[in-house]
């Protein structure tokens, strides 16, 4: 496929095809997830075009993002994050996630490991995705991950929920909790669009562009910067721009629809320069109501089937005792557990406060030492008033952690974690 020629997507969901023909999936020719390199091969282009559209204030265009209310929608989102992380001894590729049955959190995995949303969703921490999406109101919404050779899906209908992994073709059902506020209405569960603008938490437009623009401050540039064309529709340009100069964020574009108000597409350009740190839009958007048959699910013939109301049940079951009790909980709200935030606006820095054990010195002999040595390849020895520590690098974040354990992290530079550090010592 050419370097930038999108990839052309079939109407419908279809289930019976797809997730029998796990070599050739249906929608179209995915991206493979191949970790941070895969943002070098080039994604389908940000902009194309440049409708002539009437003229509109960046406080106008803002207003009408908050004032869109799309509930329909269906359509092809492109994924793309590189924060430049460092590959961690012994962990798994990317490529590793879909229908390896791997452990969920904790290392244990259970019968429905595979097929559980908290898993598979955090695959879009990195490399590059393609998402298939469908809302249709509070109540019906859908999301495939398309890989290669397998595919992962969470249906929310009605009371009802589906994961599925066709790489391991195990299907975990479970059913959705009524939504209180709703009447009878049913939450939909992690990782879904509970309606949009939205979004699929954190991975469509629609949300990164809300959290980005309910930061937005006097800390903050906001401008309309031209129009574009972006999944076939005309949109404008939202330029922001941290004002504080220790943001390691250069700067954000949100090409917003201009006749719904809609973030098509969001880019968030590091001020090291390159490659997008975050880069996530729309190749194929369409607005009237999804079909019916979008929604449902079926597990097809020979699939393992587990029951992830029984699941949960019995990690309750299991791992009760080590869960916070009423009064625990209340305590690590009142007091954030430990974490506290200094500054403020893009250059907001959390603290963890650490308990006078920090990270291996590197005097240590046997296992301790090698930790060091490890740390030293990825972390940078720094010092400064409040005594020494490592800050550990991104493109997008970084992280201060001291030799008394204390922690400070946020998407600023070294220099603003280090008088952060004096300035509290």
């Amino acid at each position: 496929m050419p370097r930038n020629e999108p990839t052309q997507v079939t109407d419908g969901w279809d289930e019976g095809r797809s997730l029998k023909r796990r070599k050739a999936v249906r929608y179209g020719v995915p991206v493979a997830v191949a970790g941070v390199a895969a943002a070098t091969i080039g994604l389908v282009p940000a902009f194309a075009g440049s409708p002539d559209l009437p003229k509109i204030s960046a406080q106008d265009l803002i207003a009408k993002v908050a004032k869109s209310d799309v509930q329909q929608l269906s359509g092809t989102v492109r994924v793309s994050t590189d924060l430049g992380l460092p590959s961690l001894p012994g962990a798994g590729g990317a490529a590793g996630g879909f229908g390896g049955g791997q452990a969920g959190a904790g290392g244990k995995g259970g019968d429905g490991a595979s097929a559980a949303p908290q898993n598979k969703l955090m695959e879009l921490a990195s490399g590059a995705h393609t998402l298939r999406v469908a809302a249709d109101g509070p109540e019906k919404q859908r999301v495939s991950i398309i890989d290669k050779a397998a595919e992962y899906s969470l249906v929310h209908n009605g009371n009802e929920v589906w994961a599925y992994d066709s790489g391991s073709n195990t299907a975990m059902h479970s059913t959705a909790p009524e939504d209180g506020r709703h009447g009878k209405q049913h939450r939909a569960p992690e990782g879904l669009p509970k309606g949009l603008p939205k979004g699929l938490k954190g991975a469509t437009p629609q949300d990164l562009a809300k959290q980005a623009l309910e930061a937005a401050g006097d800390t903050t540039s906001v401008t309309v910067d031209g129009t574009a064309t972006v999944a076939g529709r005309d949109a404008y340009q939202l330029l922001i721009k941290p004002k504080q100069a220790a943001s390691t964020v250069g700067s954000i574009r949100v090409a917003v629809d201009a006749a719904n108000g809609v973030p098509l597409k969001f880019t968030l350009t590091p001020k090291s320069g390159g490659a997008a740190a975050i880069d996530v839009g729309y190749t194929n958007v369409d607005f009237a109501k999804p079909a019916a048959s979008t929604f449902s699910f079926t597990p097809p013939k020979g699939a393992k089937v587990v029951d992830g109301d029984k699941e949960a049940a019995k990690d309750r079951r299991e791992h009760g005792k080590n869960l916070p009790s009423h009064q625990d909980a209340k305590d690590f709200k009142k007091n954030k557990g430990g974490l506290k935030v200094i500054g403020k606006g893009w250059t907001s820095i959390a603290t963890i406060k650490g308990a006078g054990a920090g990270l291996p010195s590197g005097k240590e002999q046997g296992a301790g030492g090698d930790a060091a040595k490890f740390l030293d390849s990825i972390g940078e020895k720094v010092h400064g008033s409040f005594g020494s520590g490592r800050v550990f690098s991104t493109r997008l974040v970084n992280a201060l952690v001291t030799d008394h354990g204390t922690v400070y992290v946020g998407a600023v530079d070294k220099q603003a974690l280090i008088d952060a550090a004096d300035a509290a010592k």
